[in-house]
């Protein structure tokens, strides 16, 4: 595995200038751990101011160029999602770590080809899923795992947003770079219900409103072994809702901000009990995003400091390779569905 020994900086480069890298930028600034060394763009100019504003010491024209420099342990992947795989790919050749934005490809081959390619090289891959990096989901699943809602039998989650006016172009409306609201909101409800159930669905079934040729909206519903069930909806055309609920035998557990909390400095969730009395638990945080909220929240600093940990602890996180890999299965079980209007089952 490249990088260096325990405790060092991992350098990172990103490939683009897409709005979410901005937000890493600033994790990777304020994380312990690691340095912003790099920023590529196809347009030197560009790359060059975005460099100026972002405190990063260097820029250049090209993402190959990210890929050759020696001195770059990791690179992060901001790009349009149908460029996803080439990328991943070359990085990994060159034996530099992978920070990837979700979806990891455009379909679960893509996916599994990324994840051979890096284990092949002995390097890190981790989509960009913050959430599950915070504090609190370390909390929340340790109550699903302690018993406390006994028998697990449902997860329910939504993440939506609005257009106020539906832009001429967006990326994220665009079928020729993987756009819809599935890969891009969607992808993050899959990986809710994966970490509450810790297993693949056996069959699942989605529906869909098309825009653009990319799904405006999509609700689905995916079936489990052992009773249970999950459900969710994501789109672009309904108001900002970024919640779930893990329901079991005995209490359900409630969290109407998992992705990022309302309140940064009250990060907390809620337990139901059959009565319909609940408990609101709060999670305290401690680390360098405490001291640098303006820019960058606990859990984009933490998913930085755990890579980074991660690549210098010279061992492979496969969990964090295979619930990328089970996510994207799911979403493309999930949008073959709803292209054929029928239930997909899911190989055993």
């Amino acid at each position: 595995m490249s990088g260096a020994g325990d405790g060092r900086e991992i350098r990172f480069g990103i490939l683009g200038t897409a709005r979410i890298a901005e937000k890493v930028a600033a994790a990777i600034h304020a994380a312990r751990t690691a340095r912003l060394d790099l920023i590529a763009s196809r347009d030197a100019d560009r790359a060059s101011q975005w460099a100026k504003v972002h405190n990063v010491p260097r820029s250049t024209k090209g993402y190959q160029r990210v890929i050759d420099d020696p001195e770059i342990d990791a690179v992060y992947i901001p790009l349009p999602n149908s460029m996803h795989h080439h990328w991943t790919l070359k990085a990994a050749q060159a034996g530099k770590h992978v920070l990837c934005e979700k979806p990891l490809g455009v379909d679960a081959a893509q996916a599994r080809e990324m994840a051979a390619a890096c284990r092949e090289h002995q390097v890190q891959l981790m989509d960009g899923v913050m959430w599950v990096h915070h504090p609190r989901a370390d909390e929340m699943k340790a109550c699903i795992a302690g018993g406390a809602l006994g028998e697990l039998r449902r997860v329910t989650s939504a993440f939506t947003f609005h257009f106020d006016e539906i832009p001429d172009y967006d990326i994220r409306l665009d079928p020729k770079t993987a756009g819809g609201s599935l890969g891009d909101l969607g992808w993050y409800c899959c990986r809710a219900t994966l970490w509450a159930f810790d297993q693949l669905p056996t069959r699942v079934f989605a529906t869909a409103r098309m825009f653009r040729d990319v799904d405006m909206n999509l609700s689905a519903i995916l079936w489990y072994d052992q009773q249970r069930m999950a459900s969710f909806d994501c789109g672009f055309d309904t108001e900002l809702r970024k919640w779930f609920e893990v329901a079991g035998t005995q209490a359900s557990l409630v969290c109407d901000d998992f992705l990022r909390p309302w309140d940064q400095d009250k990060p907390r969730f809620w337990i139901h009990d059959r009565n319909g009395l609940k408990r609101e638990h709060v999670v305290q945080t401690d680390t360098a995003a405490d001291t640098a909220a303006d820019t960058a929240a606990v859990q984009e600093v933490l998913m930085i400091e755990n890579f980074a940990a991660a690549v210098n602890s010279g061992v492979l996180r496969d969990d964090w390779i295979d619930d990328a890999v089970d996510t994207q299965t799911m979403c493309d079980a999930l949008a073959r569905s709803a292209q054929l209007e029928q239930v997909i089952e899911l190989a055993g």
